[in-house]
């Protein structure tokens, strides 16, 4: 049996949390979001009074460090990262959800523009395939 390996701590520079979503999710092939009765967890938007943020996080127990107070309910669910690149992430650009990537314990993280964190995935993995 393994040993669960708790993964290090999010840091406080948003763009190394976003670095980190991506390479991750590369590795893993798969992002975490929080699922519920109602659906997945979404909150409002910090930039913007008519939007909503869809969060993800780069491994679960980040997702699940959440699960509790108004999200206590939900559950970490893996979503498989092709799926989130090809129809999760042109669906939210259409829909008009943001997307909050590896938020720290108090829900705080940059919100990203759906097809902006595409284009930051596309080039990771150009970059991959070039080295």
């Amino acid at each position: 049996m393994n040993p669960t390996i708790t993964p290090e701590p999010l840091g406080a520079d948003p763009e190394e949390n976003l670095d980190r979503f991506i390479v991750e999710a590369l590795t893993q092939g798969c992002v975490w979001g929080l699922e519920g009765p109602e659906g997945w967890a979404l909150c409002a938007s910090e930039q913007s009074d008519e939007t909503d943020v869809m969060p993800f996080w780069s491994q679960e127990s980040f997702a699940k460090a959440h699960c509790q107070d108004d999200w206590s309910e939900y559950k970490p669910v893996a979503v498989d990262l092709n799926e989130f690149l090809d129809d999760w992430l042109p669906g939210m650009h259409e829909d008009v959800i943001l997307i909050g990537i590896n938020w720290d314990e108090n829900l705080e993280g940059e919100e990203y523009e759906p097809l902006d964190l595409l284009q930051e995935f596309e080039e990771e993995m150009q970059d991959e395939t070039q080295s």
